[in-house]
């Protein structure tokens, strides 16, 4: 393999993690294992923060991989009943519909066809 090839690979967040697990328990530091892991998989595939981060989750005994669930809004639209509520009154902001959606308004930016804009 040519040295001056930058090696490019698409890795899950766990895959990630697993790797960054795998540094820890070698002793190695956060930096360091963030340097090593981006030399071999691609220069933009972490960040030290994000390595620092998960390091300290390991020193703290946690070393679960996935994401925690995070409260707040959820993401997911009824279509359906988002069409019925703009059915009934084309007038309502996104903001509206999302209250009585009890979602952000954002997720129910994410359909345009059923607010009629394109």
């Amino acid at each position: 393999m040519d040295a001056d090839h930058e090696l490019k690979t698409d890795l899950s967040r766990r895959e990630i993690r697993v790797l960054l697990l795998h540094e820890f328990r070698l002793g190695r530091k956060a930096t360091e294992a963030a340097n090593n892991i981006c030399s071999t998989m691609g220069e933009d595939i972490l960040s030290i923060r994000t390595a620092q981060h998960w390091f300290n989750r390991f020193n703290n005994g946690n070393l679960e991989l996935d994401d925690l669930h995070r409260p707040g809004k959820p993401l997911q639209v009824d279509v359906d009943l988002l069409k019925q509520l703009i059915e009934q009154d084309l007038r309502l902001t996104s903001r509206c519909l999302a209250e009585q959606l009890g979602c952000s308004h954002t997720a129910v930016e994410k359909h345009p066809n059923e607010l009629g804009k394109k």
